[in-house]
């Protein structure tokens, strides 16, 4: 399991609001008082959308975080991919995004990415529950709810859109420069509600779409109703202490009554999805709490007396973060021996003693999940880091492989390339060496570094390579100004 994680673009935006004339810490005039909040909003959307196209795709730093998981991941696109081919849309053409995030809330932005903290799925006591959520915000999608603000943030990256709807309302009791902004708006509550609130119309709108795709998918809509009940009795809490989705989605008796009288009604009501389903819900969960919580909890939570695969996988996770290896892996090794073709125990294996040092015998555990898992790539990115720190030159080509592998797939992914640039540069190959350093600084958003290495990379690839090219495409990218300067030099020098 890997967490990335984001940064809020706040300082940016609220040098750009000041230098736009709005006054941060001063006494609003009438007309700011009347107006004044609905010019910030419009301003900040402008201006978020500017600085989110600006933002790296992947960040590694303090902050809001996303959680990549290969068999969480997988879970949650067999919940979706029905759903969303209901709803017309291309299951590929729609993202999917853990949050790091103990809330239960869940949202769609950015176009066609959907957001879902790991607070709603522990708190999901079933796959439907889940399926219910995503249907509802399959229907904003389809309804193109929200579109104003989603047409300024769909080419966002979705780390981008994580980092700046956290970072406009986040911290103000803390002092921080990077989150004064959001004083003006009263805090991240209305912050929130304005980025991604819907009406109540909208709501039963997409409440509705929402039962249809559903049925269409062959899915009870119990799981909804049941969702919507959860959210009931918070509804006289006092916002700050309600979950994000109640305050961004608002609950009506209306909209429950319709949920229930439709489930009364149909001939799903008491449909259940299969029995495999269940039981990777089971996994999914106890693999994110064992995750995100101490042992002692854990173990309280999944017992020695509880004897099922998913107790023992979050048993076997509660050990190896407690730095207890032995017992970790002994439980690693009865769930191997109990679903010997299951790639994600072996994963499990292989993480466990690549991070206690024991790269060499990390290696096979993690070959067999590559080939079990079809070469997924979270999963070949975690092999190649093996086989990197075992020292062994001669598995630097098979790890050079891999990360290929990785990068076909999923281009953006930074830590391939910062893998792949030692695997170059162990290997001699210099030029290749600093062109993915090149791609690993840009996509962490260090563009001075960037920069160096494409310099260096042209220096010692061959001129008019496809690898050639694409150091001059990252210079160009981090010094506009420089090409600019060389265009007009060309043009200058051109016979007229």
């Amino acid at each position: 399991m890997e967490l990335q994680a984001a940064i809020p673009a706040v300082i940016a935006i609220a040098t750009a609001i000041r230098h736009d004339g709005l006054r941060v810490g001063s006494e609003p005039t009438s007309d700011e008082r009347k107006y004044g909040t609905h010019i910030l909003l419009r301003r900040i959307v402008i201006l978020t959308a500017i600085f989110l196209v600006a933002l790296p795709s992947t960040v590694f730093a303090q902050g809001r975080s996303f959680i990549r998981d290969t068999e969480i991941e997988e879970t949650l696109r067999m919940y979706a991919t029905p759903i969303f081919q209901a709803a017309g849309l291309d299951p590929n053409g729609v993202s999917v995004y853990i949050v790091s995030d103990n809330s239960l809330n869940a949202f769609v932005a950015g176009g066609q990415k959907l957001f879902i903290n790991t607070g709603l799925l522990l708190k999901a006591d079933t796959p439907e529950q889940v399926m219910g959520v995503m249907a509802h915000e399959t229907g904003h999608i389809s309804g193109g709810h929200l579109s104003r603000v989603h047409d300024q943030l769909r080419n966002a990256s979705a780390i981008s859109i994580l980092s700046t709807l956290a970072g406009v309302a986040a911290g103000v009791a803390a002092g921080r420069s990077d989150v004064g902004t959001a004083a003006i708006l009263g805090g991240q509550n209305v912050a929130q509600r304005n980025f991604l609130a819907y009406s109540r119309t909208q709501e039963s709108s997409a409440d509705q779409a929402g039962v249809k795709f559903l049925t269409e998918a062959g899915v009870s809509s119990r799981g909804m109703l049941n969702f919507m009940q959860k959210l009931e009795g918070q509804e006289l809490l006092s916002t700050a202490s309600q979950d994000p989705y109640l305050r961004s989605h608002p609950l009506t008796t209306e909209r429950v009554d319709f949920l229930a009288n439709f489930v009364a009604n149909s001939p799903l009501k008491d449909a259940k999805v299969s029995p495999d389903l269940y039981e990777r819900h089971a996994r999914m969960r106890a693999k994110l709490y064992a995750f995100t919580n101490h042992i002692r909890n854990t173990l309280r939570t999944y017992p020695e007396t509880d004897t099922s695969i998913a107790a023992r996988y979050a048993r076997a996770i509660a050990y190896y973060r407690d730095s207890q290896l032995d017992p970790a892996l002994e439980i690693i090794e009865g769930l191997i021996a109990a679903e010997p073709e299951n790639p994600y125990f072996e994963e499990l294996k292989g993480q466990v003693l690549l991070e206690f040092g024991r790269a060499a015998d990390a290696v096979p555990p993690l070959q067999k999940s590559s080939e079990l898992s079809g070469g997924a790539p979270l999963i070949r990115l975690l092999l190649a880091h093996a086989m990197i720190e075992t020292g062994d030159p001669a598995m630097l080509d098979a790890a050079k492989t891999n990360l290929i592998g990785v990068l076909s797939r999923e281009r953006g992914n930074s830590s391939a390339w910062r893998f792949r640039a030692i695997v170059e540069s162990r290997l001699g190959n210099e030029g290749e060496a600093s062109l993915s350093q090149a791609e690993y600084s840009l996509l962490s958003g260090d563009r001075q570094a960037a920069s160096y290495h494409a310099v260096q990379a042209e220096r010692k690839l061959e001129k008019g390579t496809a690898t050639w090219l694409r150091a001059q495409d990252i210079l160009n990218a981090t010094n506009p100004d420089a090409q600019d300067k060389k265009d007009a030099a060309a043009d200058k020098a051109a016979p007229k």
